[in-house]
């Protein structure tokens, strides 16, 4: 690997650089947008229950609020449960924005860097072919070391820029799809508590 690295000269330490916050963002992103963690199963169903037995408490929105996503999204629809349906509504969208916020986190980070790494791979092949001209001797000759580790720079540097984007991108749009389903599924948990809430679905 050592070898590659020396022979791809000092471009690739760019690129290196961008693959590691790379992988970076992807595995704390593929941690952090679980299902389970963002939209717990039956965390709806448990807040009307407990709606209904219980009422509203500030014990039980501060739980509920701090057990996820969503929980924060119900939580601010239930603070606000002896208002009027509109000021219910728009408590959820307020709040609803900022979880967005939250969930769409570092992904124009790597949405950037997959759309970088590869002007990084092309910046290293135009310092190779910097080098393969800087090889050639005005009498017309050349040094052939010079010119295989020019070329090596060139083909390198491309290689691992392309490497590194494609998954960058891969990813990219797998997480942004994987946070708007998110945010529907939200808005229409969401929905229906302010629907039963207000008697109007059962």
């Amino acid at each position: 690997m050592l070898a590659i690295i020396e022979a791809a000269g000092w471009p690739i330490w760019l690129i290196i650089a961008a693959s590691i916050a790379t992988v970076t963002i992807i595995i704390e992103r593929l941690l952090t947008l679980r299902k389970s963690l963002v939209l717990p199963h039956g965390t709806l169903v448990k807040v009307v229950q407990e709606y209904r037995s219980q009422g509203v408490t500030a014990e039980s929105l501060t739980k509920l609020s701090a057990s996820s996503p969503l929980g924060r999204v119900l939580a601010a629809g239930l603070k606000n449960v002896k208002s009027s349906r509109e000021i219910m509504k728009e408590s959820i969208e307020e709040t609803g924005s900022a979880v967005a916020h939250e969930l769409n986190r570092y992904l124009s980070t790597l949405g950037t860097l997959a759309a970088v790494t590869p002007l990084l791979g092309l910046f290293g092949t135009v310092i190779g072919m910097i080098e393969i001209f800087g090889s050639q001797a005005p009498s017309g000759g050349g040094n052939p070391a010079a010119l295989a580790h020019g070329i090596s720079i060139a083909l390198y540097n491309t290689a691992f820029g392309i490497m590194v984007a494609v998954p960058a991108l891969m990813f990219y749009r797998y997480f942004a799809s994987k946070v708007d389903d998110f945010i529907v599924e939200m808005e229409q948990q969401a929905i229906k508590l302010v629907e039963i809430v207000h008697g109007e679905r059962h």
